[in-house]
């Protein structure tokens, strides 16, 4: 069993819910990236996403992107992430998933970098915009050095679609609560409860959503149906106000406000 699958087999199994926090890696710097992990860790996180910065990155909102860009402009590349995510593996238990486009793997060599990944700790992948094809034969890759392939699906997705992706995905699937881009939003999409539903004809795999998830009371709402919140643009907007120096202590407060608000979120179990 994968680390990220145990993970969330002790959370049904307890009744409890899960919080997955997204950072871009290289932002504000490597350094602070580590002390992220690390804290974020500490804080209660169930899993951390740890971007891989890009120069296009056409799903995420203007919050990630000036994050992309600036990692990027200091140089930030895929062999960084994994320095950083291997030297911080060694301090935390937490399962830590590579959230990249497609285009920096390919550089990279995608067998060199299962290889690597494993080797630093990753338990997951999950691509943006990998095609169907490629992702069959990515997520084998995978499964060979007990790591998941985490696949998005979106209320766009058919019945047909949602089918095909969960017999190839691992560890748990990404909803995204809305179409667009990432980013903060003042209240959920109504859509994300009938996708969440229609996901589990399908497949009783974790579903962990995301898209929008800014505050406790989103993660309240969303907890009424789904294992899991992903909280990203809020994670890195707290970063960039809060900046170098006080970047990890004030983003780690914020995961625990969420880990904290799930103490009143209904049990899986209950569902």
């Amino acid at each position: 069993m994968s680390a990220i699958s145990e993970v969330f087999r002790t959370l049904r199994s307890e009744g409890r819910k899960g919080v997955i926090p997204y950072i871009t890696a290289g932002y504000p710097s490597l350094e602070v990236t580590h002390e992220l992990l690390v804290k974020l860790a500490e804080a209660g996180a169930t899993a951390i996403e740890v971007g891989v910065p890009f120069s296009d990155p056409m799903a995420d909102g203007p919050v990630i992107q000036r994050a992309c860009e600036a990692a990027l402009k200091h140089g930030v590349r895929l062999h960084d992430v994994l320095a950083v995510t291997r030297e911080a593996q060694k301090k935390t238990g937490v399962p830590l998933v590579l959230f990249s486009y497609l285009n920096p793997l390919l550089q990279y060599g995608l067998e060199k970098l299962v290889r690597d990944a494993a080797a630093s700790g990753i338990a997951g992948v999950l691509v943006t915009d990998i095609p169907a094809d490629g992702a069959t034969r990515f997520a084998a890759l995978l499964r060979q050095n007990n790591m998941d392939l985490i696949s998005l699906i979106a209320p766009t997705s058919s019945d047909e679609r949602l089918q095909r992706i969960a017999a190839t995905a691992g560890g748990f699937l990404y909803a995204v609560s809305r179409n667009g881009v990432t980013g903060t939003r003042d209240e959920m999409s109504g859509d994300a409860r009938e996708l969440v539903r229609r996901t589990r004809q399908f497949t009783d795999m974790p579903v962990a959503l995301g898209f929008g998830i800014s505050t406790p009371q989103h993660a309240l709402e969303a907890w009424e149906f789904a294992d899991a919140v992903i909280v990203g643009s809020a994670i890195v907007r707290e970063i960039e106000e809060a900046g170098e120096a006080k970047a990890a202590h004030r983003t780690a407060a914020l995961v625990r406000r969420f880990v904290e608000a799930r103490q009143t979120a209904p049990s899986i179990k209950e569902q």
